[in-house]
């Protein structure tokens, strides 16, 4: 690898507003905003909205989408049908 044209990686903190976590990483990204960490030292500070700790694919939890409001709204567009009979 040659030096001098890659960005310098640094420890920083991601912290995921959505779950109350906090990772501590290696990064390029920067921020004016710090944190104190666990270990007494003071790192930069990036919000996220979402990350393996939130998102519904590593979690496994699935997230409850108003599906009453959508049938309720399909069945005013389309009305009620009857069942099929054989």
């Amino acid at each position: 690898m040659r030096h001098g044209i890659h960005p310098a990686s640094r420890p920083v903190v991601f912290r995921d507003r959505a779950a109350n976590a906090a990772f501590l990483t290696h990064s390029t990204a920067s921020s004016t905003r710090t944190i104190e960490w666990e270990d007494g030292n003071t790192y930069p500070l990036i919000d996220v909205e979402i990350s393996s700790a939130s998102h519904p694919f590593y979690t496994g939890a699935t997230r409850i989408v108003d599906t009453a409001g959508r049938v309720e709204r399909f069945e005013r567009r389309y009305g009620l049908r009857a069942p099929a009979h054989r």
